[in-house]
């Protein structure tokens, strides 16, 4: 394949775009304007939110597409949400009650914003998006991952070893992705993105080229077409 066959580069943040500092490395961005200089959309596509993923954007002087909340969100380039699929006030208070059942951490997303540990008076007056749990011990999480998998209605991720992270049924980077290109009147055989975790799996294996971070889950690795550096190495300057 050449370089002029891709049209959009999805580029997932924490772990990804970002070094262990937080960081966008000075060969990362380079290489993002290079591509963008040969015609080339990049797209930011995370499990953050829109409030705690705009900087990156403009860090970057992206005027494009954004994917948030692991897909249940899209924005265009001006910032105007163009989708919103949310997970139901029912299943949110359902997954909350494992949550208490068993002490964990956790934060759950709305709309309006994103609480720690915490939740409002009432589930129910909320426009709910998102929870992720957090765990220290890894049989506790298996186990807790085990009895979601027995639940409908929900997608079941991570963005860390140590983590699940839980939107709508169906949501995803990949179906995101695939309404962008919609818009942007390309397929995803047009399309390469990086990323390091079970949320970025899916679109890893929908595009033409999915390239796994070389700080990835195994089997984010498994899946992908190649293996670049790792985020702390300029991984995404290394393959792009």
């Amino acid at each position: 394949m050449s370089e002029a066959s891709i049209k959009l580069i999805a580029l997932d943040i924490d772990g990804t775009l970002l070094n262990e500092q937080g960081e966008i490395s000075k060969q990362n961005y380079d290489a993002i304007k290079a591509a963008e200089a040969l015609g080339i959309t990049v797209l930011l596509t995370t499990g953050r939110t829109m409030k705690r993923s705009r900087d990156y954007a403009i860090a970057l002087k992206l005027s494009s597409y954004m994917v948030t909340v692991n897909g249940s969100e899209i924005w265009d380039e001006n910032g105007r949400l163009l989708e919103r699929t949310l997970l139901h006030s029912d299943k949110m208070k359902e997954l909350l009650d494992v949550v208490k059942e068993y002490a964990l951490p956790f934060k759950a997303v709305c709309t309006e914003q994103m609480w720690l540990n915490e939740l409002p008076t009432s589930i129910h007056d909320s426009s709910w998006m998102a929870l992720l749990m957090f765990f220290e011990d890894e049989e506790l999480r298996a186990h807790i991952l085990e009895k979601l998998q027995m639940k409908t209605g929900i997608e079941i991720s991570n963005s860390s070893p140590n983590n699940i992270e839980i939107n709508a049924k169906g949501i995803n980077k990949a179906r995101a992705i695939e309404k962008v290109c919609q818009l942007l009147h390309i397929s995803m055989d047009e399309v390469l993105t990086i990323g390091d975790s079970l949320n970025d799996l899916e679109m890893i294996k929908s595009a033409k080229i999915g390239v796994a971070m070389g700080n990835a889950q195994e089997v984010v690795k498994d899946a992908a077409d190649w293996v670049t550096e790792s985020n702390n190495n300029h991984g995404v300057a290394v393959a792009l």
